[in-house]
């Protein structure tokens, strides 16, 4: 009986080809034996989100404490997967989702950071590695969107704007309005309200008048939108009064 031993595992590579490698590298000024350089790893969720971010705010960071309040407190409040479920066990270990929290009212002058705050608070929710289903839109597109035309279905959209888990109403009370804008304007925050569903609402006006101020110089959002709407957004917001000069005047 022959018995046959085995030899020990062979190099990944030759000296020759390794001493080959290392030449190649030395005159690259590459030295093999420096560690990498730390990578963050992607953020699927954030990745997703850039793509329908406008190019202004791609880059946009949580700079207001109050923003950054609001964003830790969903974070802390978003659940598990399924955990609401008959086998809430199932999915346990997914991505936490966003259900149900506060909302924000940002409201100051034109230009003073407002919209880029809001957008840098759903940059903030993706990359803290949440479940974050949102839409964004104006409150004037929002209104285009629903007035009936060929192959529209403009109920069917509002319903489905009226129950997405995050949404931001940027402009609000700076549409032409009437009663038919009100309408729609009620129903949607209505519906947020009573579903305590996390919603970013900016604003050019003052939410009530400044009793010192003569009405006709200080349009506010009361009379935009009514008081059935500024009573429900005082209910579900934290309002956030943002000052300073208009920022797109300071661009370079």
């Amino acid at each position: 009986m022959t018995t046959t031993h085995l030899a020990g595992p062979r190099p990944a590579i030759s000296d020759r080809l390794r001493t080959r490698l290392e030449a190649r590298l030395a005159e690259r000024g590459i030295d093999p034996r420096t560690s990498l350089p730390e990578t963050p790893e992607p953020v699927p969720a954030l990745e997703a989100a850039q793509k329908r971010i406008p190019v202004d705010y791609r880059a946009a960071v949580v700079e207001h404490p109050d923003v950054a309040a609001w964003v830790g407190a969903l974070v802390e409040a978003a659940v598990a997967p399924n955990s609401g479920g008959l086998n809430p066990h199932y999915g346990t270990a997914g991505r936490r989702q966003l259900t149900h929290g506060p909302s924000l009212l940002l409201w100051g002058s034109t230009g003073c950071g407002k919209t880029h705050q809001a957008y840098a608070a759903i940059r903030a929710l993706t990359a803290a590695g949440c479940g974050v289903a949102w839409h964004a839109t104006t409150a004037a597109d929002l209104y285009a969107d629903m007035r009936p035309r060929a192959g529209a279905e403009p109920e069917q959209l509002l319903r489905r704007i009226m129950r997405i888990p995050l949404l931001l109403l940027d402009d609000l009370g700076a549409a032409k309005g009437s009663e038919w804008t009100e309408e729609i304007t009620f129903r949607l925050v209505n519906w947020r309200c009573q579903h305590r569903l996390p919603t970013l609402f900016t604003t050019n006006l003052p939410p009530v008048r400044d009793p010192d101020t003569p009405a006709a110089r200080q349009p506010v959002l009361r009379d935009k939108v009514g008081d059935r709407v500024l009573s429900r957004l005082s209910g579900m917001c934290t309002p956030v009064h943002f000052t300073g000069p208009d920022r797109r005047f300071l661009r370079p």
